[in-house]
């Protein structure tokens, strides 16, 4: 199933919330949904779940109108909120079982859909809870299995990460995987961008309620750079590939680096400043940030030898690196590069 969003626009009295953007994905994907705190991103997600009316423009599954036929998208459209709602009088099994009857399942195929999720979200042992009693992370699994209940194409979702532990969040990522192998199309916001990072196919990223930029990652990078899309170079995040520093090292490297290649380097902690600045001498270094007092993400120009070169004058000046990789410029930093940090 293809989704296309197409000159939305949503204004609220003098505040343009969204502003004419458009785009698109498709079943099988998982595409991230990002911008800074109200750049439009729940406004959007809500007209595309037909929760709220476009000022102008549409929402089509398949080219089916989100406008003129909101009934017909929503058996198609799961939508998962950023919280669920705090009942005190209904339990996990009641809440799921309403839902399952307002989308006309009856019978055995109601019961059977149940049990399904039920197991599918590990559900079993939360039967019987009321949901005001369960922690964030069980409350996100029966959020996800009201939004899964009648099986839909196209899976939409707000913020699902918010709020996680470690573990919720491994075991949410690991859902979605499965859902997009099941030929699903997955939309979701988060300002996780590590997370989205590991699971995701594409991004939208807007600001100002307008669009920055969209597509795949390969093509959000090559968008960065200036140029085409880049030779595939596997994430850190998923390979985390090593690069010897030694002389044959460098003067053996293929030459194949895109130009403003990623590199991470890992410092003892607190180190990571002399190391950064050491790096910003060099006139190929685009740009460097530290993250957590150790560790120094790098932009430098140029081929891998040349980039090797770059990284060896932090050697060459008796500083410690435990670490170092050489990366695809990951969602974060695309991210950076892309946004100005404007708000509406």
């Amino acid at each position: 199933m293809k989704t296309e969003v197409r000159n939305l626009s949503r204004v609220f009295g003098k505040t343009v919330a969204v502003n004419d953007i458009s785009f698109s994905f498709e079943d099988g994907n998982i595409f991230g949904f990002i911008g800074p705190n109200g750049a439009g991103k729940t406004t959007t997600i809500r007209i595309m779940a037909t929760l709220d009316l476009a000022t102008s423009g549409d929402v089509f599954y398949d080219g089916v109108s989100a406008t003129l036929y909101p009934e017909a998208v929503r058996r198609v459209v799961g939508y998962m909120p950023d919280s669920l709602p705090g009942y005190k009088d209904i339990q996990v099994w009641e809440y799921l079982d309403f839902f399952a009857r307002s989308f006309g399942l009856k019978g055995a195929e109601r019961t059977r859909a149940l049990n399904d999720i039920v197991e599918f979200t590990n559900l079993g042992e939360l039967r019987g809870k009321f949901l005001f009693a369960l922690s964030k992370g069980m409350k996100q699994r029966v959020s996800l299995a009201r939004a899964l209940i009648h099986n839909p194409k196209v899976l939409i979702m707000d913020e699902p990460a918010a709020g996680l532990d470690p573990r919720a969040r491994h075991e949410l990522r690991t859902l979605l995987k499965i859902l997009a192998e099941q030929k699903k199309a997955i939309f979701l916001s988060s300002h996780i961008l590590s997370e989205l990072q590991d699971i995701c196919d594409g991004a939208v990223i807007i600001e100002q309620g307008k669009l920055l930029s969209a597509g795949t990652l390969d093509d959000l990078l090559a968008q960065v750079n200036g140029g085409a899309p880049a030779s595939p170079a596997p994430a850190r995040a998923q390979t985390g590939e090593s690069a010897d520093l030694s002389g044959a090292a460098a003067a053996s490297a293929p030459q194949t680096a895109p130009k403003g290649v990623s590199v991470s380097l890992k410092t003892p902690r607190g180190e990571a400043e002399p190391v950064r600045l050491k790096l910003l001498e060099h006139p190929l270094t685009r740009s460097v940030d530290v993250f957590d007092d150790d560790e120094v993400h790098a932009i430098i120009e140029g081929n891998d030898a040349e980039v090797s070169r770059v990284v060896g004058t932090v050697f060459a000046a008796g500083l410690t690196v435990l670490s170092f990789n050489r990366n695809q410029m990951g969602l974060e930093e695309l991210f950076m590069k892309i946004t100005q940090g404007k708000v509406q």
